[in-house]
C-alpha cells in the first residue's frame, strides 16, 4: 500500500509541475534565501 502511495505522490508531483514551474520555484527559493541571509548579515554588521 505505501509503495503504491509513494509512487502515486511522485507521479502526481511530476505531472503537476512543468520544468518551467520547477525552475521558477527554485529561482524564487534562491532569491528568498539570499535576501534572508543577506538581511541577517547586514543586521549583524550594523550591530557591531
Amino acid at each position: 500500500m505505501f509503495d503504491s502511495l509513494d509512487e502515486q505522490i511522485k507521479h502526481d508531483d511530476q505531472a503537476a509541475n512543468s520544468p518551467k514551474e520547477r525552475i521558477l520555484m527554485w529561482l524564487t527559493v534562491a532569491v528568498v534565501s539570499v535576501v534572508v541571509f543577506g538581511g541577517l548579515y547586514m543586521g549583524i554588521r550594523l550591530l557591531e
